[in-house]
């Protein structure tokens, strides 16, 4: 655990904890907080605590313990009902996703991330498209007898191929960008198509999800997943078997943001009939108990069957399939970036004398 400032205020706490902070970005967020109380964007008494513990590991090491009205944590921290039965709360989840937060957002201040690993996250989508459209897996596995003669054909890209972004926030503008940038038709689907046509000054192409199923060859999923049942935004499951059954083209399908959005049952189902030709899966559903599962066996051995098919092809190589374990922010600029916009809803916090963050959710 790392102290950025010598003691507490008074004694009575601290004025934040950043949970699960590790490696490079704990010091980070050292390096930036030290950096605002020497600008004076925060008090010269600033007292802030960093620790790898998740909230409710570090309750359980430290029983008794009062969290401060401001805390920050990524997406593995549990917040106790005493907590946030306590009046109104402030929370920087730091993570470019909000879903695990969500619920809170009418009792509590939550903001997220929303600049840190745009373009991380974007050119990972990107590098997905090359991987499926190049059958990356056929061609490596060919060099193990140097077989020339009898290779697939991969899909050239260009711009006879369309490839349709599901989101277009600030990471899916950036996909867009990326792929009119290598040649592509580029579509984009956004349920406020409206409002992002007139932000964007008409530079992208919205469709209805009826037209990118009947012209789409790639689909790249980069909506930020909306749990709550009664939300316009909601979009678990969005992409069904019924709706990717509508597809004129045989698909490369890739996602970028969460699991739940485009379940991995109906992926494997649709792969295996030959309706997807090519998945790139940055992210699976239920990722906690996922990787649970992966790494402990404790009678959760058949839990998530397709999931671990999935990966099971990707790591053997013997299907257009590739998988990473929720690494498309991981960029040497985007860890930077993180402890820069953490520290910014933090400075905003103060600055509006705890009441709020500048930018916070209900975003839309």
């Amino acid at each position: 655990m790392t102290n950025a400032t010598a003691s507490p205020p008074g004694g009575t706490g601290y004025d934040i904890i950043h949970f699960e902070a590790l490696g490079a970005e704990a010091a980070l967020l050292e390096e930036e907080t030290a950096k605002a109380i020497q600008e004076r964007q925060l008090p010269a008494t600033h007292a802030c605590l960093i620790t790898p513990d998740t909230v409710q590991a570090f309750l359980a090491k430290n029983p008794g313990a009062v969290l401060p009205d401001l805390i920050s944590t990524k997406t593995h921290s549990l917040l106790p009902e005493s907590y946030l039965g306590g009046g109104r709360r402030s929370i920087v989840t730091r993570s470019a996703g909000y879903d695990h937060f969500e619920h809170l957002m009418h009792t509590a201040n939550i903001a997220s991330l929303r600049e840190y690993c745009v373009n991380a996250v974007a050119q990972t989508a990107m590098k997905f498209v090359y991987a499926t459209a190049g059958l990356l897996n056929h061609y490596e596995t060919n060099c193990t007898t140097f077989e020339r003669k009898h290779s697939s054909a991969f899909m050239e890209l260009g711009s006879h191929r369309t490839l349709t972004v599901f989101g277009v926030g600030k990471i899916g503008k950036r996909i867009y960008d990326l792929a009119v940038a290598n040649g592509l038709t580029a579509y984009g689907v956004d349920i406020r198509a409206g409002e992002l046509d007139r932000q964007y000054g008409g530079t992208v192409r919205f469709v209805s999800r009826e037209q990118a199923a009947a012209e789409s060859d790639i689909m790249v999923n980069a909506m930020n997943l909306t749990k709550t049942p009664e939300s316009p935004y909601r979009n678990v499951g969005y992409f069904s078997a019924d709706y990717l059954a509508q597809a004129a083209k045989e698909l490369i399908f890739i996602n970028i943001t969460r699991g739940e959005i485009a379940p991995e049952e109906t992926l494997l189902r649709l792969y295996d009939a030959g309706r997807i030709i090519g998945i790139g899966l940055d992210v699976f559903s239920s990722e906690f108990e996922f990787a649970r599962a992966m790494n402990n066996g404790s009678g959760e051995a058949g839990a998530f069957p397709a999931a671990r098919e999935l990966v099971k092809r990707a790591i053997e190589r013997s299907a257009n399939i590739y998988v990473q374990p929720h690494q498309a922010f991981n960029s040497d600029v985007a860890v930077q970036t993180k402890a820069v916009e953490s520290i910014r809803h933090v400075i905003a916090w103060f600055r509006n004398k705890g009441t709020r963050f500048d930018d916070q959710l209900p975003y839309y």
